[in-house]
């Protein structure tokens, strides 16, 4: 397998730890969108959120907490986003599930924006899709 994650959970290649237990491993993203960016990963590789166990993704988001109350203690943030990017057209680029923990801080110009499409679906139509059977 050509996963970077599972390479470095193996240790083959280094990484900028601040967190194992037995089932995950938390690591400094490269990017570091903010100052503490965290990406949360599974020990056992998944795919995507589609793809993991659901006992791991419920361990999965008591690491994140775990993870989170050490970053705003430790870096005093004031806040931060959990992102889940699921397959490439969310902007998913390793494809072994991982959790971003961002910090946030007093002008640190990290947006998330969402257009405002109010009134642009069909409810009506969505709903019907989804109760299809």
């Amino acid at each position: 397998m050509n996963c970077i994650f599972c390479k470095i959970i193996k240790g083959e290649i280094p990484s900028s730890k601040i967190y194992e237990d037995n089932n995950f491993i938390a690591i400094l993203d490269l990017s570091q969108a903010t100052y503490g960016h965290t990406l949360i990963i599974p020990k056992n590789h998944y795919a995507n959120l589609l793809d993991i166990d659901k006992d791991v993704l419920a361990e999965s988001m008591i690491t994140v907490q775990k993870v989170s109350n050490i970053l705003m203690e430790k870096l005093n943030c004031e806040g931060f986003n959990i992102i889940n990017n699921c397959n490439e057209i969310a902007g998913q680029t390793v494809m072994h599930f991982h959790i971003h923990i961002i910090p946030r801080y007093k002008d640190d110009n990290f947006k998330l924006e969402t257009p405002n499409n109010q009134g642009k679906y069909n409810f009506e139509e969505i709903i019907s899709k989804i109760n299809k059977k």
